[in-house]
């Protein structure tokens, strides 16, 4: 698990496909990433979301989830998570999560899996900035 300041770059999105390729053992890589999206929120467009996070309570808990996903599939190589803290503006990559797997199945339901616990259980805040520069925290 990493933490991103700002949006996650295309080279560091990159650097996790590249490195989980080296790997000859496996046959599958899931990816999944997470883009701001322009929400329509009573009249006007999310323009911005500000992430927080408690940075030690997020890598704890992001642990736990990392064991409990490669516990419940046996053919798991390895699991990324890339997350982003500070403003991530509507259109960039603020998530990022590849597994790789023996074989696509497996990746593929680990990574929805992976997904689903860091949503629910990562201890990150958002707080949409609308266009007319009020905010909003979102609740999920």
């Amino acid at each position: 698990m990493r933490i991103i300041e700002g949006p996650i770059s295309p080279a560091a999105i990159s650097e996790i496909v590249v490195r989980g390729g080296t790997n000859t053992d496996s046959g599958a890589h899931s990816l999944f990433l997470g883009q701001v999206r322009k929400d329509l929120i009573k009249g006007k467009y999310v323009k911005a979301i500000e992430y927080s996070a408690y940075e030690e309570m997020v890598m704890m808990e992001a642990n736990k989830i990392l064991k409990s996903v490669m516990s419940e599939f046996n053919d798991l190589i390895s699991l990324e998570i890339l997350h982003s803290k500070g403003l991530v503006n509507a259109g960039e990559i603020s998530l990022v999560v590849m597994v790789t797997a023996g074989h696509r199945e497996q990746a593929i339901k680990a990574c929805a899996k992976l997904v689903e616990l860091i949503k629910d259980k990562l201890p990150i805040w958002k707080k949409e900035i609308l266009e007319d520069d009020s905010e909003k925290w979102k609740q999920e």
